[in-house]
């Protein structure tokens, strides 16, 4: 139901989005665009390029007098780094960096010089998915839902955040420092091990989390596999740079404990709703929301761009050769939770636009009003015997 695109290099003149399948008569704000495209330039540790731009977003196409048309939006992100690279000679780059896109990269599209691969593969792209990210945003907020996030661990700093801090008191708590992260004592130690990693000319990663709030139950499938919301999140988030674990709720945590200790009791509270006392299938059951937080978690690797040569292979003489610097963060993951949002948004949009179709907001408004709940008078049951059916 809804899909986007992006195209552009690091340093090429801009990025491009394309996202089609919004419904028409949603009403958008470019400042809402400007603010979460502020926010994932907003990081201690960040590398250099992050002070030469300052993103912002020019709508093309898909949106008039202020509201969506119903048609593909377009917009575009100039990059001001292109200025300095424009006109001069680019440099042979043959030695490819381990951790990259550079050697897969020539290996797949047979290239002749590595810059080629770079130049996509490079996390810059990630500031279109951060503008596409803050539209599903704004369409999930006209139906009362928010998707935020948060850091959890930098290094071996880890934060300690009780279990009954609400999540919208998380997201205040992260938004007011520069490592996004709601445990303010645990974010000294965070800035310690950025710091010291600064110090060795090395790079750090972490842990952190998305969370959607306000997603009714019955988003999702269990009738196919690529309809199944849990595996949308899953590759989603997967697919951002430098994401290499993602887990629903506390999953790998689960995998050691005993089933009576994993599943969500289901409980009928006095006015007739089903309720879960607790959310460790991170509100997905079946690959279909439950109507409880959305809780995902992804680990990043460190940034694989480190001041310290690393060894490699000069693809021109066939010799060893150390690995030549490009500018980069130290640390990634406060910025990274950003992207992780938009992608959560996006995933979550497209799943809720699916469930009530129709062209416009308009139309979904009554359709989303009527949908199914965890209630017992939105859940009759023929409580009769059945057969299958099927011929024998």
């Amino acid at each position: 139901m809804l899909r986007f695109l992006t195209a552009g290099e690091s340093h090429g003149p801009e990025l491009t989005l394309i996202l089609e399948g919004m419904p028409a008569g949603l009403p958008i704000d470019p400042a809402g665009i400007a603010q979460e495209l502020a926010r994932r330039q907003t990081a201690y540790g960040a590398g250099g390029r992050m002070k030469i731009e300052q993103d912002r977003a020019r709508i093309t196409a898909g949106v008039m007098n202020g509201r969506t048309t119903g048609g593909p939006i377009a917009l575009t992100i100039a990059n001001k780094d292109w200025r300095n690279w424009a006109t001069k000679d680019i440099p042979a780059m043959t030695t490819p960096r381990p951790g990259h896109a550079d050697l897969t990269g020539a290996i797949k599209y047979r290239y002749r010089d590595l810059r080629l691969a770079l130049e996509r593969a490079s996390a810059r792209e990630t500031a279109a998915r951060v503008a596409m990210g803050a539209l599903c945003k704004h369409y999930l907020g006209q139906f009362g839902a928010r998707v935020g996030g948060y850091v959890l661990a930098i290094a071996q700093a880890q934060a300690d955040i009780p279990a009954d801090m609400p999540y919208e008191q998380r997201f205040e708590l992260a938004e007011s420092n520069d490592l996004r992260c709601p445990d303010l004592a645990a974010v000294e130690r965070m800035r310690r091990s950025v710091w010291e990693c600064m110090q060795a000319k090395d790079t750090v990663g972490g842990v952190f989390e998305v969370v959607g709030l306000g997603i009714p139950p019955g988003l999702g499938s269990h009738v196919h596999w690529d309809r199944r919301l849990s595996g949308r999140i899953l590759a989603a988030i997967g697919s951002i740079h430098a994401i290499k674990g993602v887990e629903i709720g506390p999953a790998f945590a689960n995998a050691g404990r005993f089933g009576s200790q994993v599943h969500d009791e289901i409980f009928r509270d006095a006015e007739g709703r089903l309720i879960r006392k607790t959310n460790r299938a991170g509100g997905l059951e079946g690959g279909i929301t439950t109507g409880e937080p959305i809780l995902v978690r992804a680990a990043m690797k460190p940034i694989s761009t480190v001041l310290n040569p690393r060894q490699s292979v000069d693809l021109a003489t066939g010799a060893a050769a150390p690995t030549t610097y490009e500018r980069s963060d130290f640390n990634a993951v406060p910025r990274a939770v950003v992207v992780a949002e938009a992608m959560l948004a996006f995933v979550l949009a497209d799943a809720l636009i699916e469930k009530l179709g129709g062209d416009s907001l308009e139309e979904q408004r009554p359709r989303f009003a009527a949908l199914s709940r965890a209630h017992l008078d939105d859940l009759p049951m023929d409580n009769a015997p059945w057969r299958f059916g099927f011929d024998a």
